[in-house]
C-alpha cells in the first residue's frame, strides 16, 4: 500500500476529545450505517432488530479479532440479496419464515469460507497473495466501490431535493467553515438540521413509530432474537449461496485498501488480511446463525472517517455498542428510520464520493505511472467491468459450475480482471523505452 503518511489534521485518539465528544463521533457512524443496514432485512424479509444487534455484535467481534486496530464498521452485505431471493423470495411482500433460515444456513457455510482462506493465508503469508493486489489495482478498486454505489444515493436524493440541498450544505459548511466539535461531526450536523427543517415542513413520516409504541411494552423493549429464526441447514441452498463468499472476499480486500488509504495505515500487513477475513467471516456466521444477514465492511463509514479526519477505531466500538442499544428498542430504530430518504441521499453522495477520492488520492500517492500503457489498460478493464457490468440487467454474470449456480457481481469481476491482467501484463517496448 505504499508509504506510511502521516497526518498532522487527523486524530488517531478520540480519548483526547473527552467521553461526550467520543460518544457524538459514535452516534455519528451510527447515523451512517443505519440506512443500508436496515434496507437488507427489509428487502430479505429478516428481522430488523435483529440485524442492528448482529451488526453491533459482529462489529466488536470483528475489532477484538483485529487486535482493535481498524475501523472498520460491519453491516448488512447487499452481496448475498441474489441468494436470499433465490432460496427464500418473499411472498405477496411478506417474509418467507419457513425458508429463511435454510437461507442464513447457506449464509453461514459462506462465512466458514471466509475462514478457510484466512487459515490459507496465514499459512502461506500475506505478502504472496497481496503482490496480486498493487496500487494500480486496489486504487481503481475503491474508486470504482464508490462509483457503484452513488446512483444510490442520487435516487434517495431525487425523493427530495430540498431535503439533500440543505443536508449537502450543512455538510460541506461544517466541515470547511465549521470550528472544534462541529467540524469533525458534519454528518451528524447535516443530518439533525435537515431533519428539524423535515419536522417543520410536515416531511416526516411517523406511521412506524406509532404502529410500533402501538404494540405495547413490546413496541419500547423487545429481545431481538426469534429462535425459530435461527440458521437451519440444506445442500441445496448452502450450494445456492456459499460460492458468492468468493465475491465478497475480493470486495473484503477493496475496503480494507480503502479504509487504509483513508487513516494511511496498511492493514493488510498490520494485523494482517487473515485477521480482517477471520473476523468479516466468524461476524456473518454469527449473524446468520442467530437469523441475521451477513455482514460486511461499511462504506458509509469510511466516508465518515475520510470526513471526520477521526480515525480511532474505538470510535466505530462505540457506533456498534449504539447499534446494540438500538436492537432492544424498537420504537427507537422506527423514529431512525423515519429520516426522509431525502437527507439519506444527501449524506450518501458525500459519503460515496468520498470513497472514489479516495481511491484517486491512492494512486496519485503512490505515484502509480499512467505513462505505461499496462498501467492505463488495467485501470481502465477495472473500471468499465466494475461499473458496466453492476449496471448492466444482469448486474454481473451468473453461471453454474457442477449444478451450482454461481453469481459474481461487478466489482468481484473487475477485482479478478484487473488481478490477473496485474499477473500477466508485461512492461511493453514503449514502457521500457518510456521508463529509460
Amino acid at each position: 500500500m505504499g508509504k506510511i503518511y502521516n497526518q498532522p489534521d487527523a486524530i488517531y485518539n478520540a480519548r483526547e476529545l473527552g467521553v461526550p465528544k467520543m460518544l457524538l463521533l459514535g452516534l455519528q457512524h451510527t447515523f451512517a450505517m443505519f440506512g443500508a443496514t436496515v434496507l437488507v432485512p427489509l428487502l430479505t424479509g429478516l428481522n430488523v432488530s435483529t440485524t442492528l444487534l448482529m451488526a453491533g455484535l459482529g462489529t466488536l467481534l470483528f475489532h477484538f479479532l483485529t487486535k482493535r486496530k481498524v475501523p472498520a464498521f460491519l453491516g448488512s452485505s447487499f452481496a448475498f440479496l441474489g441468494g436470499y431471493a433465490a432460496v427464500a423470495p418473499m411472498i405477496d411482500g411478506q417474509p418467507n419464515t419457513e425458508m429463511l433460515p435454510y437461507a442464513c444456513g447457506g449464509v453461514f457455510v459462506a462465512g466458514c469460507l471466509y475462514v478457510v482462506v484466512s487459515l490459507l493465508i496465514k499459512a502461506f503469508g500475506v505478502r504472496r497473495i497481496m503482490r496480486f493486489f498493487p496500487p494500480v489495482v486496489t486504487g481503481p478498486i475503491i474508486i470504482a466501490i464508490g462509483l457503484i454505489l452513488a446512483p444510490s444515493a442520487i435516487g434517495n436524493c431525487s425523493q427530495n431535493w430540498m431535503l439533500a440541498v440543505i443536508t449537502i450544505a450543512v455538510i460541506v459548511v461544517c466541515n470547511i467553515w465549521g470550528k472544534g466539535m462541529i467540524r469533525i461531526i458534519p454528518i451528524m450536523m447535516g443530518i439533525l438540521i435537515s431533519y428539524v427543517v423535515a419536522l417543520v415542513t410536515g416531511q416526516v413520516d411517523f406511521s412506524g413509530v406509532i404502529s410500533t409504541l402501538g404494540q405495547g411494552t413490546s413496541g419500547i423493549v423487545a429481545v431481538p432474537l426469534n429462535p425459530s429464526a435461527f440458521a437451519k441447514f440444506d445442500i441445496s441452498a448452502i450450494l445456492t449461496i456459499a460460492p458468492i463468499a468468493l465475491a465478497t472476499m475480493m470486495e473484503h480486500i477493496g475496503d480494507i485498501s480503502a479504509i487504509g488509504a483513508t487513516t494511511e495505515r496498511n492493514y493488510i500487513e498490520d494485523p494482517g488480511l487473515h485477521r480482517t477475513l477471520l473476523g468479516d467471516g466468524l461476524a456473518t456466521m454469527m449473524a446468520a446463525l442467530l437469523g441475521g444477514p451477513a455482514n460486511t465492511t461499511y462504506g458509509e463509514n469510511t466516508g465518515v472517517l475520510a470526513l471526520s479526519r477521526v480515525f480511532d477505531p474505538l470510535v466505530i466500538r462505540l457506533a456498534a455498542g449504539f447499534a446494540i442499544i438500538l436492537s432492544f428498542f424498537p420504537a427507537f430504530a422506527e423514529v431512525i428510520r423515519s429520516i426522509p430518504a431525502g437527507i439519506i441521499g444527501g449524506a450518501s453522495l458525500i459519503l460515496y464520493g468520498m470513497i472514489s477520492a479516495i481511491g484517486v488520492r491512492n494512486l496519485v500517492e503512490n505515484q502509480v505511472d499512467f505513462a505505461k500503457s499496462r498501467n492505463l489498460i488495467i485501470a481502465a478493464i477495472i473500471l468499465v467491468c466494475a461499473l458496466g457490468f453492476n449496471f448492466s440487467e444482469a448486474g454481473g454474470i451468473n453461471f453454474s459450475i457442477l449444478g451450482t449456480s454461481v453469481s459474481l457481481s461487478g466489482l468481484a469481476i473487475a477485482s479478478i480482471a484487473g488481478i490477473v491482467l496485474n499477473a500477466v501484463l508485461p512492461l511493453n517496448d514503449f514502457d521500457k523505452e518510456y521508463m529509460e
